[in-house]
């Protein structure tokens, strides 16, 4: 018998069917679902220190329990000397398992240790029923010692759903354990 998270039970067990309940959909298939997670994280200082590149990279990598990817500009702007190819952030695309392993830290570990925290906005979405969350210290994961980082810097995290709303998509999230606002 092979690991499940609990996340991914729950949604298998309880929230397929109540989100089924809640919308009138004529067949299980068609309850949206969480695809993907994808943290990034920019680093505009990485033009003058490079350095400051793999320090990012590998805090996403201790964060999320996976190889970080260093994204390259797609073109030159002289106003910020920057150069076509040249390393500008991270990001990780989380999928199944660590998917809902992250989601599940991110929930119950890391958002409560965000200071005076009373929720996150429900202004995220774009429409087409994804959202996004924008963290400003990456000093709430506990996995980030204090004593070794170098900046204090934050990250977006975007959760894409199949959901054809932004209603269906809140529902799914809030379902999952997100803190949204009243």
């Amino acid at each position: 018998m092979s690991y499940i998270p609990r996340l991914k039970q729950e949604y298998k067990d309880k929230i397929v069917k109540e989100l089924f309940e809640e919308f009138g959909y004529k067949s299980v298939m068609q309850v949206p679902k969480l695809q993907k997670i994808v943290v990034s994280k920019g680093v505009g200082a990485a033009t003058a220190d490079k350095k400051l590149i793999d320090y990012a990279a590998d805090e996403l990598t201790l964060i999320t329990g996976q190889k970080s990817v260093v994204t390259m500009s797609k073109k030159d702007v002289a106003t910020f000397n920057l150069r076509k190819g040249m390393p500008i952030g991270t990001m990780v695309t989380l999928r199944g398992e660590r998917m809902y392993e992250f989601l599940d830290r991110l929930v119950t570990v890391s958002l409560p240790r965000v200071r005076d925290f009373q929720g996150i906005k429900a202004t995220g979405f774009d429409g087409r029923g994804n959202y996004n969350l924008g963290i400003t210290e990456q000093i709430i994961y506990p996995e980030i010692s204090i004593d070794k980082i170098n900046k204090i810097s934050g990250m977006d995290i975007s959760f894409v759903t199949s959901a054809k709303t932004d209603k269906e998509a809140m529902s799914l999230l809030k379902a999952l354990g997100l803190p949204f606002k009243k």
